[in-house]
């Protein structure tokens, strides 16, 4: 072989190795969402297991501000830089979604609804994250994307009325609000992850939410007592460390990584995995065919992967 044909394989073999790269960096972001979406997927349950004891706002809020005492500490061991004002926009519109909006809604819906029932509602939050995602940050998903997208909810909604769901209850409402609140900080997060870096994000909108959230959590707290069970302790330990600080370090990382649209989708499974949860810590009935549910819905996740996303740089 002569030099020049020794040096045009070597040039192909890296051209080549640009796409294993890029989609390294994409499997990826969706096992750091898939990490996330674990953490999440208990929220429901150990909420529920709070609210039986707690007002469901001051657990919602309380575990903002234990979470934010967490954020203080890493954003000084980390010397993290000041957010400018541009990112500020952003981050309170995260704190707007899943500081406040998701944990104070779900928590109400939690004291009207299962864990079980609030998983379902939960399984159009891929499809709110999506649209958010486009709305917001001009991503525009492939029709295809979409039809599976629509696809895997409308699995989701039959799962519902299989259960008995179906029936409108304040809760469902409730848990609606959630889910888009959580969708547009998730959105929001994921993008502002690609600058600013999962725990930063999630830190500075914990913090800056503090002026509200800290007040109203101790004026509940007054009012309402703070007597509790262990039992009650455990489920807000775990939804203020985890649900609330740790599990977004890989979440929003995975969205900046894979993309909003494309890591979005995992959150489809998170309704059969908040299931299995509530089975397991609350004793909540779950049947054989959750799984054959899942199973399409995991089908329904790996077609979507494989669709189109055009994303703006």
């Amino acid at each position: 072989m002569s030099a020049h044909d020794s040096q045009s394989a070597l040039a192909s073999t890296v051209s080549n190795a640009k796409v294993p790269t890029m989609m390294t960096s994409e499997t990826k972001g969706m096992w750091l969402g898939a990490i996330g979406i674990a953490i999440f997927s208990l929220t429901l349950p150990f909420t529920r297991m709070a609210v039986a004891e707690l007002n469901p706002v001051l657990m919602a809020l309380g575990r903002a501000v234990v979470a934010a005492c967490c954020s203080v500490l890493l954003l000084w061991w980390t010397n993290a830089p000041r957010p400018t004002r541009s990112q500020v926009k952003s981050l309170l519109i995260i704190a707007s979604g899943v500081v406040v909006g998701f944990p104070v809604f779900s928590s109400i819906a939690m004291s009207h609804i299962s864990a079980s029932h609030g998983a379902i509602i939960l399984g159009i939050l891929p499809l709110a994250t999506a649209l958010f995602g486009a709305l917001r940050f001009g991503e525009r998903p492939s029709l295809g994307f979409w039809i599976t997208a629509l696809i895997g909810s409308a699995l989701v909604a039959a799962f519902a009325v299989d259960e008995g769901g179906g029936s409108f209850q304040w809760g469902d409402l409730a848990m609606l609000i959630a889910v888009i609140a959580a969708a547009m900080g998730y959105a929001e997060g994921g993008r502002l992850s690609e600058s600013m870096g999962g725990q930063q994000v999630i830190s500075w909108a914990l913090v800056l939410s503090m002026p509200i959230v800290l007040p109203v959590t101790i004026w509940l707290a007054l009012h309402y007592g703070v007597q509790a069970s262990v039992s009650a302790w455990v489920g807000f330990a775990y939804v203020s460390l985890f649900s609330m600080f740790i599990g977004f370090f890989f979440w929003y990382k995975g969205l900046a990584l894979g993309g909003i649209s494309r890591v979005g989708q995992v959150q489809l499974i998170q309704p059969f995995l908040t299931l299995l949860g509530a089975a397991v810590i609350l004793g909540e009935l779950l049947e054989w065919r959750t799984f054959l549910f899942a199973l399409a819905i995991i089908v329904v996740v790996a077609m979507g992967r494989k669709m189109p996303i055009k994303r703006q740089n």
